[in-house]
């Protein structure tokens, strides 16, 4: 597909002041449930079937769900729900051998895949939209509850498929093994990656540096170090074009952004937390004692 053909594609994210039910006003007080969604849908999925088919199409919804952060940057054909979790998928599998050898893997790549799944119901909701942390986890997991449920469970019975998707799902926002850890931080850096993509396309004059502050949030030292990488192309790619000065929210390698406002900061700190208490002091070896290692 040409590039000019991708803007045309549909989107399933509308405006806030939009019926869609996504991240309507109306829906921030903890009224919102599925239905709010799937009663807006032309077509909406067969629950109770053995057939897998209506949760595959159903999660063609995460290929048209664009991410939202990048529309208040006026990036309004910018990557997709599956975009971000696919890359952060194969990142995972080049995970650095000195932390592979602690972690199972194949379970990091497989939580990549299903840790955003919830959003082809609730939306891409981001600090800013209105809707508490505490009210964003409730409607994911009542989505995952009726995708692995009303979806899924009668197919294939009895195989654990279903429960083994929404284990999974849990065990990233609970955010306690290593494994989950280590998603947590990719799910970040792949954040990074793509805040410094969007300014280079826009020859550094779009300032992303809002993002840049999640850098501090990531816990692994193998992460980091991708980050502090990371930081460092975009110190380079802003002098390239001449903006060594611009831009009042850069970011230093290893610092946060100077400009953030105290709530703004509150609310990234709620969001891009890793889902426990401990992040800290969290031993990346020890903290899945029940996990298979690979390696």
């Amino acid at each position: 597909m040409s590039p000019g053909k991708i803007e045309d594609a549909a989107q399933t994210n509308a405006a806030p002041t939009d019926t869609s039910g996504l991240l309507s006003a109306s829906h921030a007080d903890g009224q919102w449930n599925p239905d709010t969604v799937l009663s807006t849908l032309h077509s909406p999925p067969q629950t109770g079937s053995s057939s897998p088919l209506p949760f595959f199409h159903l999660l063609e919804r995460l290929k048209t769900t664009k991410r939202e952060g990048w529309r208040r940057f006026g990036i309004n054909h910018g990557e997709s729900i599956s975009d971000h979790m696919y890359r952060m998928s194969i990142i995972t599998l080049l995970c650095p051998p000195t932390l592979a050898a602690k972690l199972d893997i194949s379970k990091c790549t497989r939580m990549a895949l299903v840790h955003d799944m919830a959003e082809a119901l609730v939306g891409d909701i981001t600090p800013v939209d209105g809707v508490s942390k505490g009210e964003k986890s409730r409607r994911e997991a009542d989505t995952m509850d009726y995708l692995c449920t009303q979806l899924l469970g009668k197919v294939h019975e009895g195989s654990g498929q279903a429960e083994a998707i929404r284990s999974l799902w849990q065990e990233y926002e609970d955010g306690e093994t290593a494994e989950s850890v280590f998603v947590h931080d990719v799910d970040k850096m792949e954040l990074l990656l793509q805040m410094l993509e969007y300014e280079r396309q826009h020859c550094c004059k779009k300032d992303l540096s809002e993002f840049a502050w999640v850098a501090g949030r990531i816990v692994l030292p193998e992460v980091q170090a991708w980050a502090s990488e990371l930081l460092k192309e975009r110190t380079q790619a802003w002098d390239d074009h001449g903006r060594a000065n611009a831009g009042t929210k850069r970011i230093i390698v290893g610092g946060q952004a100077a400009e953030l406002s105290e709530e703004r900061k509150r609310q990234q700190d709620e969001y891009y937390g890793n889902g426990y208490a401990k992040e800290a002091k969290l031993d990346a070896g020890a903290a899945s004692g029940t996990a298979e290692k690979s390696g």
